[in-house]
């Protein structure tokens, strides 16, 4: 099991001695992390509360402040507090009628 997640860590850095010159390979690598975390995270979203407004509700909000510049800290917060007011609203009963 060791050598499995060995190899990855160690292959490129054995196959690319040298700098990349290439700033279309450079720009693809610099961006491929943020697409893969995107990709594998972001449905998830929307299956990790109990309704689906609750979850679109918090995603808007992180959005929101993430695009204005706030700090992580921030969005992370403003996102629960977000889920957890619309998810206490509709426990009451109040935006039970939207959930899918």
């Amino acid at each position: 099991m060791a050598l499995v997640t060995y190899i990855p860590r160690v292959l490129p850095v054995t196959i690319f001695r040298k700098q990349i010159r290439s700033k279309f390979i450079r720009s693809f690598l610099d961006y491929t992390p943020y697409a893969v975390l995107g990709a594998l995270t972001f449905p998830d979203v929307f299956t990790s509360t109990g309704h689906l407004y609750s979850s679109v509700g918090g995603t808007i909000v992180a959005v929101i402040l993430g695009y204005k510049g706030k700090s992580l800290v921030v969005v992370a917060i403003a996102a629960i507090v977000t889920v957890y007011l619309l998810e206490m609203a509709g426990g009451a009963g109040l935006l039970a009628s939207l959930s899918f």
